[in-house]
C-alpha cells in the first residue's frame, strides 16, 4: 500500500500542470527547485538527528522523500508562486493553510498509513519549518526579479 501512495503523489500532482501557464511554469521553477532543495536538506538532517524514521532502510526513506519532494511539494510550489506572488499576504496566508494541513492532519495520516513515524520532530517542528522556508523561497524569487 505505501508504495502505490508514493506512486500516486508523485504522478497525480505533475498532471496539473498542463494547466499551468508554461510562462509560469518557466518563471517559479528555479524557486521551487530551491525550495525542493531545502526540504531535502532537511531530510538529509533528519537521517542522523531520528526527526523522523521510515520502515526499510535508506531506499525507502529516499523514495518516501523524493515522492513527496519531486511529486506535491514542487508542483504545489508552483502553483502557489503562480497564484499568490506579488501579494504577500496571499502568499503567506496561503501557505500558513497548506503548511497546516500537511503538518497535521495529512502527517498523522501519513503515519497512520505507514509511510514514516516521526520520533525526534513534531508536527509543530514541520509546520514552523515550512513556513520559514516559504519565507526564504519568497525572498529568493523577489532577488530573481531584480536581478532580471
Amino acid at each position: 500500500m505505501p508504495n502505490i501512495f508514493r506512486i500516486i503523489q508523485l504522478i497525480l500532482p505533475w498532471i496539473s500542470i498542463v494547466f499551468l501557464p508554461k510562462r509560469s511554469f518557466k518563471q517559479y521553477l528555479p524557486v521551487s527547485l530551491f525550495a525542493s532543495l531545502l526540504v531535502t536538506g532537511m531530510c538529509l538532517l533528519a537521517i542522523p538527528y531520528k526527526w523522523w524514521v521510515v520502515k526499510g532502510g535508506w531506499k525507502v526513506k529516499l523514495l518516501n522523500d523524493g515522492s513527496f519532494i519531486f511529486g506535491p511539494f514542487l508542483v504545489g510550489t508552483l502553483w502557489i508562486f503562480h497564484l499568490t506572488f506579488g501579494n504577500l499576504k496571499r502568499y503567506f496566508g496561503v501557505n500558513i493553510i497548506m503548511d497546516s494541513l500537511f503538518s497535521f492532519p495529512l502527517c498523522y495520516l501519513f503515519q497512520k498509513l505507514k509511510l514514516f513515524k516521526l520520533v525526534n520532530f513534531r508536527p509543530k517542528h514541520i509546520f514552523f519549518s515550512f513556513i520559514t522556508f516559504s519565507l526564504i523561497i519568497y525572498g529568493y524569487e523577489v532577488l530573481i526579479k531584480r536581478i532580471k
